[in-house]
């Protein structure tokens, strides 16, 4: 997709695909700070009572999987997986498995923005205004928030990894 589209649903799908996996304006895409993270940093905790980066990807999945859902027409409600799901585990292999989880997510999302009608943009997510289910907002607020909830954890990321350079 390409930004200078005309169409409204897909500048904001590549508006969410170039920060997670292009080149946004702010810096470095997600998939670009995940590269340089093996699964012990990834478990590692350098603040007390603050997330690791395993924890964010997997409720960065999480939310992602769930907003494709809404967008391909399930009703709204907090991701199956939970708001903060637990992380991958210790090994290579879980954190590989965490990265392609998030990656699927993705996916599913772009794919149902594909396939999202413009003309519902404006339309309402849920019918009353819960924000920790990020409810009652349009889909249009709901999916720039999605590009900014993304971009928001990305930076958390990648303060963790300043960390531990």
């Amino acid at each position: 997709m390409t930004s200078d589209t005309q169409d409204p649903v897909a500048r904001i799908a590549d508006e969410i695909e170039r920060g997670f996996r292009g080149d946004p304006w702010h810096g470095s895409s997600t998939q670009e700070i995940l590269a340089g993270i093996d699964s012990e940093t990834a478990a590692r905790r350098p603040i007390p009572g603050a997330h690791t980066i395993g924890e964010i990807v997997a409720h960065l999945a999480a939310w992602t999987h769930e907003i494709a859902r809404r967008v391909a027409g399930a009703e709204p409600g907090s991701p199956p997986e939970g708001d903060w799901p637990p992380a991958a585990g210790p090994t290579a292999a879980d954190w590989e498995a965490a990265r392609a989880d998030l990656n699927r997510a993705h996916a599913e999302l772009v794919t149902a923005l594909r396939q999202f009608p413009a003309g519902r943009l404006g339309q309402r997510m849920g019918s009353s205004r819960n924000q920790a289910v990020g409810t009652g907002l349009s889909f249009e607020q709901t999916l720039h928030g999605v590009s900014q909830h993304l971009a928001y954890h990305t930076g958390q990321i990648a303060l963790l990894c300043k960390q531990f350079k």
